[in-house]
């Protein structure tokens, strides 16, 4: 696990955030150094941390670097800007591996050292992914983008308020409590229709 992963998100100065959408070549360095950590926090939780999470956020900073310019500067709402960027950028990956039929799949026979057939334990965290991808999808985008943050990524209810541009860690611990108990209310009627 590298530095980044596990660094705790910045908080972003509001002086520094001007600066660079001003100009300041000192201050966009800094910015986009104190963006990369939590940007790439964000895109492992999405991609995964072997699926191009760093070129997803290396294309989030590049984007945000040509926004800059451009970008009309509200009180807190920096980091929602950011985290749309990111997902967007999230998506069209997801959008290319769709469309990429170059990758080699191995023959489901294939048993010899060195095939590239998953272990078990892939296919069991592929498995569990999805079920989790299915289940968040039945909540609100506000409240999917809060469980990806508070649980999957580990972001502080503090982190969490400022990224969603929510107004307290309060707010956000009440609407993870809501989320959660919609997902264990979900997780019972599925198992409700499954045990048919």
């Amino acid at each position: 696990m590298s530095t980044d992963e596990r660094a705790p998100a910045p908080r972003l100065d509001t002086r520094l955030v001007v600066a660079a959408i001003e100009g300041d070549r000192a201050a966009v360095d800094r910015l986009l150094s104190d963006l990369r950590p939590l940007v790439l926090r964000y895109c492992r939780g999405r991609l995964g941390s072997s699926f191009g999470a760093e070129d997803c956020a290396q294309e989030t900073l590049v984007a945000v670097l040509l926004a800059l310019p451009h970008y009309r500067y509200e009180t807190d709402s920096f980091l929602s800007f950011v985290f749309g960027i990111a997902a967007h950028k999230v998506a069209d990956i997801y959008r290319r591996r769709s469309r990429d039929l170059s990758e080699p799949v191995a023959d489901p026979g294939d048993t010899r050292a060195g095939s590239s057939l998953a272990a078990p334990d892939e296919y069991a965290r592929t498995d569990a992914r999805l079920q989790i991808g299915e289940l968040l999808s039945h909540l609100p985008p506000l409240h999917r983008d809060l469980l990806t943050l508070r649980v999957i990524l580990g972001f502080t209810a503090e982190e969490t308020a400022e990224a969603l541009n929510l107004p307290s860690a309060v707010a956000v611990r009440v609407a993870q409590h809501r989320s959660l108990a919609k997902l264990r209310q979900l997780m019972k009627a599925k198992t409700a229709t499954q045990s048919e």
